[in-house]
């Protein structure tokens, strides 16, 4: 499926690459950091899911912000259209070039060093390259705990994160990705690089700059390098899978699990049995922890900084007492607690491992939502409804991070329907969703970002107000439009 998603393609620069600036281009970054010929571009212009290809005419991959700033400084001064890119992990199609884009990607792959860290003021400062599972070893070898995690870890950077303002399974207890930051250093789109470097808690002096560029998907300028928080490395950590009643069930576990846990709940993810059955049919080597014909499940993990003791009560013991009174009260109907770290990441590895599933098992529709989380089971009802009305044979996949709030609404097209057919009722089937959701207060993205494939659901469903507000900002750091264009919003 190309990128004629949007009832339109905005209008972006296309200035072409001369012979001369390519030249230009390969003084700054060296033979090994242009990428001119057709093959080996091809990973950089099409996105994770395959589904959208775009065009450019080189790819440009620095190898320190002094590269990226003369880089951008170039394309700047000729009005060459440059689209950042991490490790091209994204689900909107935001690092992915159009198709009628004439100009770079600038890849942040080469700039990948870990270049302080401090375990005693529990901060790491890195490059925007370094790919997010280096960064939590990283910290895991000082003894500390880097809480960024989602399924793209092993191949996903952190810059890429940052600008997306990427959320995962950790979010409810830390926050997402922009809540791990003190301080960002930035290549803005003339070329100039703001330093806000800075390993501080408390800064006041003004605007907080660098929340503008988390979450900005790459349009107001290029994440180069990072402070990031760290916490104190987990010491007893519990992980049970539940098979529970219902969503409702779900909320009022997670409300009662808070005390129960002494404020310890890391991650509470819910499931559906055909979400689990999918990762079964398609990720080798994963089992099933309860083997039962339950619609939903929960995946449940505590955990705390403090060793567990001889003799005293730990996140196991406490989970087990909570446990047996779920099942009295009839909310958990099964459960098993990971004994042993193997069994520990067999539960994590299914819910990780679902977006590939999702790819693997064929045409699908995914909704990136989130809503109030004691709204959950209503939207849940009422959502499943809607869409089954549109197209009762479409097969639904529902799960998420139920701790804050955020569900991916996932949907497989009918057994033997191709992408084609089933992008026949996209159009009803996102107005079904992004109403319902919009109407109870929620956010039509909740973590994975606009990209080009929300532009249209961005305009319809946010204020001309804030949309003003947002092409303000877009103007005044990117008059030329030249960073990522076309991306979050129309200008």
């Amino acid at each position: 499926m190309p990128a004629a998603v949007l009832s339109s393609a905005p209008t972006i620069p296309t200035v072409p690459l001369t012979a001369q600036l390519l030249d230009s281009l390969r003084a700054i970054v060296g033979e090994k950091g242009l990428i001119v010929d057709d093959h080996g571009k091809q990973p950089f212009v099409t996105d994770w899911r395959g589904l959208t290809v775009g065009a450019a005419g080189a790819v440009v991959r620095p190898a320190s912000t002094a590269e990226v700033s003369k880089v951008v400084r170039l394309c700047h001064e000729h009005g060459v259209a440059i689209v950042p890119q991490g490790g091209n992990t994204g689900l909107m199609a935001g690092a992915t070039p159009w198709p009628a884009h004439t100009g770079i990607v600038l890849s942040l792959g080469r700039m990948n060093h870990v270049l302080n860290v401090d375990p005693v003021g529990y901060t790491m400062t890195v490059e925007a390259g370094c790919v997010l599972q280096t960064l939590q070893e990283t910290a895991a070898e000082h003894d500390r705990f880097l809480p960024l995690s989602l399924g793209a870890q092993g191949s996903c950077m952190i810059g890429g994160n940052l600008s997306t303002n990427a959320g995962g399974v950790q979010v409810l207890r830390y926050g997402n990705a922009r809540n791990l930051v003190l301080g960002l250093e930035v290549v803005l789109a003339n070329g100039d690089v703001w330093d806000g470097l800075r390993a501080l808690k408390k800064d006041n002096c003004g605007y907080d700059l660098k929340h503008l560029f988390m979450g900005a998907e790459g349009t107001l300028g290029i994440i180069t390098k990072a402070v990031l928080k760290l916490w104190p490395a987990p010491k007893d950590v519990c992980t049970a899978w539940l098979a529970i009643r219902d969503p409702r069930a779900a909320v009022e576990i997670l409300s009662e699990a808070h005390a129960a846990s002494e404020d310890n709940v890391g991650s509470c993810e819910i499931l559906s049995r055909a979400a689990v059955d999918l990762v079964m049919r398609h990720i080798p080597g994963v089992q099933d922890p309860i083997k039962a014909d339950n619609p939903w499940y929960l995946l449940l993990e505590w955990s705390s900084s403090r060793p567990r003791q001889d003799g005293t009560e730990g996140m196991s013991e406490k989970m087990e007492r909570f446990l047996a009174d779920q099942l009295e009260a009839g909310r958990v109907l099964d459960a098993v607690i990971a004994q042993t770290v193997s069994q520990s990441r067999n539960m994590w590895r299914i819910r990780e491992g679902m977006a590939e599933a999702h790819r693997a098992e064929g045409p699908g529709l995914s909704f990136d939502v989130s809503v109030a989380i004691s709204k959950i089971p209503e939207f849940v009802d009422k959502g499943l409804k809607a869409v089954l009305e549109i197209l009762p044979t479409i097969r639904p996949y529902p799960l998420g991070h139920i701790g804050d709030g955020n569900l991916h609404f996932s949907f497989m097209g009918p057994l033997g329907m191709d992408q084609q057919t089933l992008n026949q009722y996209k159009g009803a089937i996102t107005r079904a969703v992004n109403d319902l959701i919009t109407s109870m207060g929620g956010s039509i993205s909740a973590e994975h970002g606009i990209g080009m494939d929300k532009l249209d659901e961005l305009s319809h469903y946010r204020s001309k107000t804030e949309l003003d507000i947002m092409r303000t900002i877009k103007r005044a750091l990117d008059p030329q439009n030249i960073m990522n264009p076309g991306k979050v919003l129309r200008v």
